[in-house]
């Protein structure tokens, strides 16, 4: 069986787009400044953004904040064709402890991400649904640790349930990836050495 191409699924869009010189509004979930960083300069040339930053996964509370306002401090410094806004959601850690339990020991990059993965998404769909947004999704899949193919999985589920268009993708493609390492180090933003939560750090 072949594998979905997420990335082609993103070019067709995009391509489309811009024969009919539309700027849909898009609703994008970002996980930190590092992974938002080579999304935001593909994306906000096709895009008019606004981030959401809604990880209640991640752990301590500074580390939270730390994060913050890096993803602020790269939206300013960034030149884009379109304006980025930025969301930014309070720190409740409970929400994510209170969906992870019971998987407390499950390996990382398995089924405790995958409801992380959900949980975090969700949050995008029902704002962006809210809003009035045309697009949501996730910084998620630039990450070479992630699950591309779950994550689509999720974003086309979500789209069903809130009706407002996930948007496919795995940043990674196309140099994504390395190029979000080299915008890191001209921003010289700070880069975690874990994902965020405390199962993460553990592993």
């Amino acid at each position: 069986m072949n594998q979905p191409n997420f990335q082609k699924e993103l070019d067709q869009i995009i391509e489309a787009l811009t024969r009919s010189g539309e700027v849909p509004s898009l609703l994008l979930h970002s996980c930190c400044a590092p992974c938002s960083s080579y999304t935001l300069e593909y994306l906000s040339n096709y895009f008019n953004i606004t981030v959401l930053y809604y990880n209640p996964n991640i752990s301590p509370a500074e580390e939270y904040e730390k994060r913050v306002k890096e993803q602020e401090r790269l939206i300013s410094e960034l030149t884009t064709q379109h304006p980025i806004q930025l969301i930014a959601e309070e720190y409740h850690p409970q929400e994510f402890y209170e969906r992870v339990k019971g998987l407390e020991k499950e390996p990382e990059g398995g089924s405790r991400c995958f409801v992380c993965y959900r949980l975090r998404m969700e949050k995008a769909a029902q704002y962006a649904q809210k809003m009035g947004y045309d697009y949501f999704t996730t910084t998620l899949t630039i990450s070479p640790l992630k699950n591309a193919e779950k994550i689509n999985e999720i974003g086309k589920e979500l789209s069903g349930i809130y009706q407002v268009k996930h948007l496919p993708s795995d940043f990674k493609k196309k140099g994504g990836y390395q190029r979000s390492i080299q915008l890191s180090k001209e921003h010289n933003l700070y880069r975690q050495n874990y994902c965020g939560c405390v199962f993460s750090k553990r592993d």
